[in-house]
């Protein structure tokens, strides 16, 4: 009995391996945490460049005063293009604004007659992002869907 709390006794004052086992403990969740962050960053990013992608779109809306819909088609198209995003990401609809009512309505002749009639395009740019950690089965799929209103009369 005396021999096996010797031997017990001498695995107690052995510190060789305790690096390795702490180390073994450390490294994965520091590189989860270092993993994590960056796909973080990954996903605020994309966000950032759909709103500048918005604030381009508004500019050009401004730019050239759409108010027909082979314009609107025109105007998404070269935004399209211009943000890189794949084609059907970007939808622009004519809206107008019935003398001061906080709604807009999607047909001019909603509103009565003699009203004082305000123009708006209603730009809308959406996407979604895949994020690594969803190919392990956590979490789910990031969606954007970022919309502006730009007065053009």
């Amino acid at each position: 009995m005396s021999g096996l709390l010797r031997k017990l006794g001498s695995f107690r004052e052995n510190e060789a391996g305790s690096v390795v086992i702490e180390t073994a403990i450390v490294v994965p969740v520091l590189a989860v945490m270092a993993f994590g962050s960056f796909e973080a960053s990954r996903i605020v990013s994309r966000h950032n460049e759909l709103q500048v992608a918005v604030a381009e779109a508004a500019a050009i809306v401004l730019a050239s005063t759409p108010d027909e819909q082979s314009e609107i088609d025109t105007v998404e198209q070269v935004i399209e293009t211009s943000t890189g995003l794949p084609a059907g990401k970007v939808r622009l609809e004519l809206r107008y604004r019935c003398n001061s009512d906080a709604s807009l309505v999607t047909d001019i002749t909603l509103c009565p007659t003699g009203a004082v009639i305000s123009e708006f395009i209603h730009i809308n740019i959406w996407d979604t992002y895949d994020p690594i950690w969803k190919d392990f089965g956590i979490g789910d799929t990031v969606s954007y869907d970022i919309r502006r209103r730009v007065q053009i009369s």
